[in-house]
């Protein structure tokens, strides 16, 4: 059975508040998923002042826009790059493509160059932790820490990922893609940081009404997140889209528009409910957003962008 460092609680409550100063990160996303990860990609690039952005690292996942977590991986590692060209971004170096298949168990990794990369950045002798916002399936942060568990005392985990502790179940579409990933992050005593799903990051809904108004014009970036949002419904009356995972972003740049609790973490059943034992380490779990605000820093930031020479 693999063992893992042990954190002191007095420190681990350290690495679960706020940052008050910018942070290294690097970001794992299923960018091809829907229609979320690739506005949450580009306010991780446009948050500059908060998000020192290292890498960008593309997860597997499997719907019916993949054929499977290989096919659903190497998408997304496309759209990162499409993203990034529209941003004047280059991509070498700077993007890693992520494991082929989920996890098979908790004794070793689903191996990746992302996976090699987060050990390497983790273990970097720099100041502060390396801060891992994972905006998709968990594998290839799970992976890395199966790798090399000593970066447990190295990184934070901001995750979106599962269902709020109070909630009936505990599993959405990124935390049930690979189940075996999802408990080793609740489970091996990494800082965590969970930004769930219903009743939270479910409030960041908008409009093609308000894209067309605040995003189209702002740009090549800004028209192609318009245009990606419009592609991925045929009826836009009355319809609005949730952009979930600019959530875990969001509470990086602003502590004020994610209010958050810290809580016991809690034990995912097979059943994918939640089970509770205070006798479990401390994660910080986020509780409410403020959408308006979160919006509001978004669109300036696309506008700001699009206004660069």
């Amino acid at each position: 059975m693999m063992t893992y460092p042990v954190i002191s609680p007095a420190r681990r409550m350290e690495l679960l508040e706020w940052p008050d100063k910018p942070v290294r990160m690097v970001l794992d996303t299923d960018t091809f998923n829907e229609v979320d990860d690739q506005f949450a990609l580009a306010y991780t690039l446009l948050s500059p002042e908060r998000l020192q952005c290292e890498a960008i690292y593309a997860a597997p996942f499997f719907n019916d826009r993949s054929t499977g977590p290989e096919d659903g991986m190497l998408k997304s590692y496309d759209e990162i790059l499409r993203i990034l060209e529209r941003m004047g971004r280059p991509a070498e170096g700077f993007v890693y493509h992520g494991s082929r298949r989920w996890l098979t168990g908790a004794d070793g990794p689903a191996p990746s160059p992302a996976a090699d990369d987060l050990v390497q950045r983790a273990l970097a002798d720099a100041k502060g932790p390396l801060y891992v916002v994972a905006i998709g399936a968990i594998t290839n942060v799970a992976s890395a820490i199966l790798s090399a568990p000593e970066i447990i005392e190295r990184i934070v985990v901001v995750w979106l990922g599962g269902n709020p502790y109070n909630w009936y179940r505990a599993t959405e579409f990124n935390m049930v893609q690979d189940m075996v990933a999802s408990r080793l992050i609740l489970d091996c005593g990494v800082p965590l940081v969970q930004i769930p799903c219903i009743n939270v990051t479910e409030h960041l809904k908008t409009t093609q009404a308000e894209l067309e108004r605040y995003v189209k014009g702002s740009g090549a970036l800004g028209a192609y997140l318009y245009d990606t949002f419009s592609a991925y419904h045929d009826d836009h009356y009355a319809w609005s889209k949730e952009i979930w995972d600019v959530g875990a972003v969001a509470w990086l740049v602003n502590e004020a528009w994610v209010e958050s609790a810290v809580i016991h973490s809690p034990i995912l059943t097979d059943d994918q409910t939640w089970s509770h034992d205070p006798r479990r380490h401390m994660i910080r779990e986020a509780t409410r957003l403020h959408r308006d605000k979160i919006f509001a820093d978004l669109f300036r930031k696309l506008e700001a962008h699009a206004g660069q020479p």
